[in-house]
């Protein structure tokens, strides 16, 4: 059976809830090979192998940390070279698609970038992807070399299918280019407790109806009773209502979760193309009229302030 090379997103050995679900869409192609680097990579092998890694490859250089993304290209490379793979999944996110991309330059292949499903084909593996504020749904494979895929957190469950996980190491040598670019300093995000907007299987945003910084703490008290991360619109961030690393949209995040709560959001296009792909979609706006209403699985014509409270309240009320 054909490998298919999954690199790992992982914290110090934690991995992500992303990788957990490429290795269930691998799967479905071939044998996952898990590629893990940096520091930790090693720790992560029994979560891998219990998810159905038969293989994982570590290196924990440390240029890894020191260097921008060159260094990860470059281990990613060596592991396509050990392992002539079907294909090459990566979860999506920002730099992991420069990752992806960078990989598929370099070894003259095709990229399909964001897709939100994978099946077997008689010609390689077929993506699907979600287009246009969900107008359209594509299917699409790659025709030349070996496809590298990203796919969107929250395309495929976590299922457990224990194997071998054996660890490998990873011989990697760093070209002068790798060294190019050097991390200075780094700031960690202050913690808020509630799950990563993008991996986050429930989703409450923000839009311009909730007029002002004070009242997110509305959509944040209806978000910590489900347990969501909380999200918001292009028009909120400019305002200057919540940060810009909370926003969904075409020039924010990309969220999928099973649900999708927007409260106050008119629904333009630009946000529609960073959500579309939610399960299911609840909208909360006092416009009838709003675009967002054609989108949405169930909608609530109503004023927030008066809508989410009562929503919280019932959500404490039933868990509690």
């Amino acid at each position: 059976m054909a490998e298919i090379l999954v690199y790992v997103d992982h914290v110090d050995g934690a991995v992500r809830k992303p990788t957990l679900e490429l290795l269930t869409l691998a799967r479905r192609l071939g044998e996952p090979v898990a590629v893990a680097l940096g520091n930790g990579a090693a720790d992560t092998a029994a979560v891998l192998g219990e998810h159905g890694a038969t293989r994982v490859l570590t290196a924990e250089a440390a240029e890894f940390a020191d260097y921008l993304v060159v260094p990860k290209v470059e281990a990613l490379q060596a592991a396509y070279e050990a392992v002539s793979p079907a294909a090459v999944l990566v979860p999506s996110s920002a730099e992991n698609k420069e990752i992806a991309a960078r990989l598929a330059v370099r070894i003259g292949s095709g990229i399909i970038t964001d897709a939100v499903d994978l099946e077997a084909g008689d010609e390689g593996p077929v993506a699907t992807q979600s287009a246009f504020a969900a107008s359209f749904t594509t299917k699409s494979r790659v025709s030349q070399g070996t496809p590298v895929i990203t796919v969107k957190p929250n395309s495929a469950p976590v299922e457990a299918a224990p194997a071998a996980g054996a660890v490998e190491a990873l011989a990697v040598s760093f070209s002068e280019k790798a060294t190019g670019t050097k991390v200075t300093s780094r700031t960690p995000r202050e913690s808020t407790g509630r799950p990563e907007l993008t991996e986050a299987a429930i989703v409450v945003s923000g839009g311009r109806g909730v007029n002002g910084a004070e009242n997110f703490a509305i959509i944040e008290a209806l978000a910590d009773s489900l347990g969501a991360a909380v999200g918001a619109s292009r028009a909120a961030v400019d305002a200057g209502w919540y940060p810009h690393s909370n926003q969904v949209g075409q020039t924010g995040k990309s969220v999928s979760p099973q649900l999708y709560i927007a409260s106050g959001i008119s629904g333009a296009i630009q946000h529609r193309a960073g959500m579309q792909t939610s399960k299911t979609i609840v909208a909360i706006n006092k416009d009838a009229e709003a675009p967002i209403f054609d989108l949405v699985d169930y909608g609530v014509v109503g004023d927030l302030f008066d809508v989410v409270p009562q929503l919280t309240e019932e959500v404490k009320t039933r868990k509690g």
